[in-house]
């Protein structure tokens, strides 16, 4: 890390604490609104801080100690919090645009009602957190773990949910439309009327999964295993597709997946692409504005030279 992204953590941080104290007699919650955080602070210690509506611009917090931190209504837009440890950390209606929290720990969090377009939570712990009616459109989940984490009432359109361990998970009234979760074990998850409509479930695991009142219209069953499955029916299933690996409940069958079926692409999987995308773009323009506004700090001048001592007069010769 350059000395220049340091000095220039360390002021946004100073600067910080200069608002408190030019504000002692406001409210705390007022006056955590007007902090904005940007730079480089790398394994940064902010665990218990309080930082309700901070502002995280083109910042990069990778591996930083946010554990406990009270980060309600804070903005993340285009930041890097790459294995950044936010345990227990009080995020509730934050919104998340292009930000990166892949490997992050996020274990037994709250993030219900966070608005987290285009967001990367790759590979991260979300086991016991609530995400509960949050927007989550086009977020990546790879490889995370979401065991007993609660999604229910959230909206997932769009969502990469490949290979992640969503076991004992409620998505129950979630949206997870044109959402892929193949691969995924969501074994004792309950999905109880949610909706899934051209979703990609192939080859997941839904042991003793709940599906009651689940809308499965054009969702893809390929290699999928709902053979102990819950609530499931004919009705659901005739709107779906499966094939020869496909295991349902007994005396239930799908059609086979061929390749002229249409896949309808909904209104709202089309707007939770264009959300994405813009996301990805606010998230390059911060990363450029922060990069420029680095490159505005004035370097200090450097320290005058000091003269050379004088030459030692020569003796001269009588």
């Amino acid at each position: 890390m350059s000395r220049l992204r340091i000095t220039l953590a360390a002021l946004s941080l100073a600067l910080s604490a200069m608002a408190h104290q030019a504000y002692a007699g406001v409210e705390d919650k007022d006056v955590a609104r007007m902090i904005s955080l940007g730079g480089a602070c790398v394994s940064c210690e902010l665990s218990g801080r309080k930082l309700t509506g901070a502002r995280f611009t083109g910042a990069n917090y990778a591996k930083a100690n946010l554990i406990g931190a009270d980060l309600r209504g804070a903005s993340f837009f285009g930041s890097n919090f790459t294995g950044a440890d936010l345990s227990r950390a009080d995020m509730r209606g934050a919104e998340m645009r292009g930000a990166g929290f892949a490997h992050a720990v996020f274990t037994d969090a709250r993030l219900s009602g966070i608005e987290s377009s285009g967001a990367n939570f790759a590979a991260a712990d979300l086991g016991r957190v609530d995400l509960s009616s949050s927007e989550l459109h086009g977020a990546s989940f790879q490889g995370a773990n979401l065991e007993r984490a609660n999604l229910s009432s959230s909206e997932l359109i769009g969502a990469n949910l490949q290979g992640v361990n969503a076991r004992g998970a409620n998505f129950s009234s979630s949206e997870l439309n044109a959402s892929n979760m193949s691969g995924g074990n969501y074994e004792r998850a309950s999905f109880r009327d949610a909706e899934f409509t051209s979703s990609i479930l192939r080859g997941a695991i839904f042991n003793g999964a709940d599906f009651r009142g689940a809308d499965l219209s054009n969702a893809n069953l390929g290699g999928a295993d709902l053979s102990n499955a819950r609530g499931l029916d004919q009705d659901q299933l005739d709107e779906a597709c499966g094939d020869g690996a496909t295991r349902l409940p007994r005396g239930l069958t799908v059609r086979n997946c061929s390749g002229n079926v249409r896949v309808r692409v909904s209104s709202s999987f089309e707007r939770a692409q264009a959300e994405a995308a813009r996301a990805q773009v606010e998230a390059h323009r911060a990363e450029i504005e922060a990069a420029a506004r680095l490159a505005a700090v004035p370097r200090p001048p450097k320290p005058p030279r000091a003269p050379a001592p004088p030459k030692p007069a020569r003796e001269l010769n009588n």
